[in-house]
């Protein structure tokens, strides 16, 4: 006889691939993103913010991390610069890490809004998905499995990535920042 039998329905929905996921396991890593997500630093420069913020490394470690990174395809070389004998390395993110949680309050408060985007979005995902079916299910068919999933959803997560590309762009492009704060 069962004690307790409950629905439970998935209420978020994760896209990276596995080596973003293993360079994130680290907060020093996830400050270090977030730093380099709004200004270039050298290794020198991340070592005194990440002291600032409580987070006390050696240099050593500091490059281990940005290299982990590098690696995961978040950090990239922005620029070289000429130092008097040496090359000081300048480093930027290329991804913005969200680390949020909406409070309780704000699930209720938001359940209209979540409605109204999830009636806006099902035509728009229909059309996408109908107008670049082919291209979708050929990027699909080229997808290694999850190392962590028995089912595989290639073309949700393809059409979960198209979705967070279009946002970030709009984001980059500063369109967000005009409906969020139209005196901008």
């Amino acid at each position: 006889m069962s004690l307790l039998q409950t629905d439970v329905p998935i209420q978020t929905v994760i896209t990276t691939d596995p080596d973003k996921a293993k360079a994130l396991e680290n907060t020093a890593r996830a400050k270090i993103l977030d730093m380099l997500a709004d200004e270039e630093m050298t290794i020198e420069n991340i070592t005194e913010e990440l002291a600032r913020r409580g987070e006390e490394k050696a240099e050593t470690t500091i490059r281990h991390h940005v290299n982990v990174l590098k690696d995961a395809g978040m950090v990239e070389l922005s620029r070289l610069e000429d130092a008097g004998g040496g090359t000081t390395k300048f480093y930027k993110s290329n991804t913005r890490v969200f680390s949020y949680d909406l409070s309780e309050s704000a699930e209720e408060t938001l359940s209209d809004a979540e409605l109204a985007t999830r009636e806006a979005l099902a035509p728009l995902i229909e059309d996408l998905y109908s107008e670049h079916e082919d291209e979708i299910v050929a990027a699909a068919t080229e997808m290694k499995p999850c190392e962590y999933c028995n089912t595989q959803h290639y073309e949700e997560f393809i059409l979960r990535e198209l979705i967070n590309r279009a946002l970030t762009q709009l984001s980059e492009d500063g369109d967000l920042d005009t409906v969020l704060d139209p005196k901008v």
